[in-house]
């Protein structure tokens, strides 16, 4: 699905998704990543969402997050209560989605200026 927006400059904002890719600011990714208004962090070695820990992202630390999207596919698929707890005490709020429906809430949420990062796995 391509999204028309109009975002700020310097912004990293998701212009296309569907099986298997996301496009941000027009690149196309075929790996999963994390998205943040002010850089894309490539190829994220996500597990299946069962299976992540706070490990999966400690590149995240001390950025001050306000949100963190996890999509978890083509399917929701919870991760373990053990990375919801420890998002909570970094002060992050996590929230779980299919990866499409993370792709469109991040870019509401970025384009409001939120602190905001979707973790964006292509796994089904």
């Amino acid at each position: 699905m391509k999204l028309h927006l109009q975002s700020a400059e310097g912004v990293h904002m998701i212009t296309a998704y569907g099986e298997g890719y996301i496009s941000v600011n027009g690149v196309h990714h075929e790996h999963s990543l994390i998205v943040l208004p002010e850089r894309v962090i490539k190829n994220w070695q996500a597990a299946e969402a069962k299976l992540l820990t706070a490990g999966h992202f400690s590149v995240l630390a001390g950025l001050e997050l306000e949100i963190l999207l996890l999509g978890t596919g083509a399917k929701l698929c919870f991760p373990s209560p053990r990375l919801v707890h420890a998002m909570a005490q970094q002060g992050i709020g996590l929230e779980v989605m299919d990866t499409f429906a993370a792709c469109r809430t991040y870019n509401i949420l970025a384009a409001e200026g939120r602190k905001v990062a979707a973790a964006l796995t292509l796994m089904a």
